[in-house]
């Protein structure tokens, strides 16, 4: 599947089976995120994996909503503020963007393993930091869930994809 392809397959699942995510696949996915790219290649990402039921009790008190218990591994996507870029004309702190692209390096790859994914960011920061024992430079950024399979595997197909049309996000100078 080339990368086109794979995008359009990508999308949020939100039904889980219970099957475990094989250490083979988990080890595929965050080698994927450790090959994104990031700011001067400095690299703030920080990846906290919870599958064990202690772990699990915790993540899930910082986002109570029922599907997300059904996920049987998480990832707690975290930013460390002391390693991240820093632009120097305005002190622009570059952490946000690069763990938003390790995130999604992560996501396609899940996807591309026939696993399912969802990005959650409305959750207890400050709950999640100290129930994972964060430091204060580290900033839990993203909560991906990933399953071992889709509940329904056709959930890929059956997604609808609401994209703006190329025409309303494009702007090519005339200059």
């Amino acid at each position: 599947m080339n990368l086109l392809e794979l995008a359009q397959k990508r999308c949020s699942i939100r039904k889980y089976a219970s099957s475990p995510v094989e250490d083979e696949k988990l080890a595929y996915i965050l080698e994927a995120g450790r090959m994104a790219p990031s700011a001067v290649n400095f690299q703030p990402w920080y990846f906290v994996i919870i599958r064990q039921e202690a772990g699990r009790a915790k993540i899930q008190e910082c986002y109570a909503r029922e599907w997300f218990r059904s996920a049987p591994l998480y990832i707690l996507v975290c930013g460390d503020h002391s390693q991240s870029w820093k632009r120097s004309s305005d002190r622009k702190d570059h952490m946000d963007i690069d763990v938003a692209i390790a995130t999604e390096h992560i996501s396609l790859a899940a996807a591309e393993q026939g696993l399912g994914s969802c990005w959650v960011c409305n959750f207890d920061t400050d709950l999640c930091r100290k129930h994972f024992n964060l430091p204060d430079t580290i900033e839990p950024a993203v909560i991906l869930t990933i399953g071992g399979y889709p509940e329904s595997p056709d959930l890929f197909e059956q997604t609808p994809k609401k994209r703006k049309t190329l025409e309303e996000i494009i702007k090519e100078e005339t200059f």
